[in-house]
């Protein structure tokens, strides 16, 4: 089932990773955030001295390891790889100098390895997430996958699982990073979004199937998160978040920083304002992330709303003309009057002072041909 398009050298690398998993953790204990993936910059006899100079044993057992060996191995976990000698490497890790040495995943290969910046957003935040941030995320990554970008975040509780379930709600692709192996969820709760997010899209990680995550494992993690898209978002973190960490590693790339504004007495917005005041670009909804990437104005966010039977498009359409109540539709004024509410109610709708309305951003999906 796997295609080893990884070479054994790179796939080497991964299982001496999850081996060295607790002697890094130990090594990074204090400043696990910057320390990890300054750590996963060095080659492998570097590593082993650094984090493990009396565990020399564990660089030779992974170089034990044959093409079969590790060829049965991913087979078994039902995975696929990439490694930084393959063409099919994803084109942003490849300006990345810490870039992971291969690639571990479940699902769409084709989606990572056709992946250019331009056409993917990272979206990271708090776990701890409020209501607001949240819907935002989830909003965030509904638009730019109707507008056909990939969203990239970390199935972790919070913002990247509502940015993962935005993109599967408009039907479109999402790509997650783990801390752990590929075949597994992290969180355990998340076991049900993971698995729709290899149905659609795809599972990534630089740790072999069954790994454990670590404390480490995520900060570096971040960095292939913040590679791999044109922009990172940052919805809500406290001050000092990881998701910051993710948004450095993203600006030391070149790439586009946005920030979503939120109360400046939230301690859940303290991030994202403070990435503001500091010059990243504002990032009020989907077409901001669209006019950042691709230059404002080059695509135009259409937001969908439910479908409409045709009395409710017809009332609609007068509307878009003109109209702004009851009295000013041609139907009987119970008729206007509950075609009205019903358009409030699908979001089509906003009620003024003055008992009467105006048309929000949502537009009516296209009406299937006739058979």
């Amino acid at each position: 089932m796997s295609d080893l398009s990884a070479c054994v050298e790179c796939l080497r690398r991964s299982w001496l990773l999850a081996l060295l998993g607790p002697y890094i953790e130990k090594t990074a204990t204090g400043s696990v955030g910057r320390r990890s993936p300054e750590l996963l910059r060095l080659g492998n006899e570097d590593l082993v001295e650094v984090v493990a100079p009396s565990a020399g044993r564990l660089l030779g057992e992974v170089e034990a390891l044959g093409e079969a060996e590790l060829r049965g191995r991913l087979d078994a976990a039902e995975c696929w790889s990439v490694c930084r000698h393959d063409d099919h490497y994803p084109p942003g890790l490849r300006d990345a100098d810490d870039a992971p040495w291969a690639l571990i995943g479940r699902g769409d290969r084709e989606l990572l390895c056709d992946l250019e910046p331009q056409a993917a957003v990272t979206i990271v935040g708090s776990r701890r997430a409020t209501s607001y941030g949240r819907e935002v995320a989830r909003e965030l990554g509904r638009e730019v996958s109707t507008a056909g970008l990939v969203v990239v975040s970390g199935l972790a509780f919070g913002i990247d699982a509502c940015a993962h379930r935005g993109a599967l709600d408009a039907g479109g692709r999402t790509l997650a990073v783990l801390g752990c192996g590929p075949d597994r969820s992290y969180p355990a709760a998340h076991r049900s979004l993971w698995r729709r997010v290899v149905e659609t899209g795809a599972v990534i990680s630089e740790l072999p199937p069954g790994s454990t995550p670590w404390r480490w494992s995520f900060p570096a993690r971040n960095r292939g998160m913040a590679a791999l898209a044109g922009m990172t978002v940052v919805v809500e973190a406290a001050a000092r978040s990881g998701s910051l960490i993710t948004a450095d590693l993203a600006a030391d790339l070149g790439r586009d920083l946005g920030a979503v504004p939120g109360p400046v007495t939230s301690r859940a917005s303290a991030g994202p304002n403070e990435l503001l005041a500091g010059g990243c670009c504002v990032v009020r909804d989907g077409q901001d992330v669209l006019d950042a990437l691709l230059g404002a104005g080059a695509t135009r966010l259409q937001r969908l709303g439910p479908p409409l039977d045709a009395e409710l498009t017809a009332v609609l359409a007068a509307i878009d003309s003109g109209a702004t109540g009851a009295d000013s539709l041609d139907l009987p004024a119970a008729r206007a009057s509950a075609a009205l509410a019903r358009l409030e109610l699908l979001g089509y709708l906003a009620p003024t002072l003055i008992v009467t309305f105006t048309r929000t951003l949502l537009v009516p999906p296209p009406t299937p041909p006739e058979r």
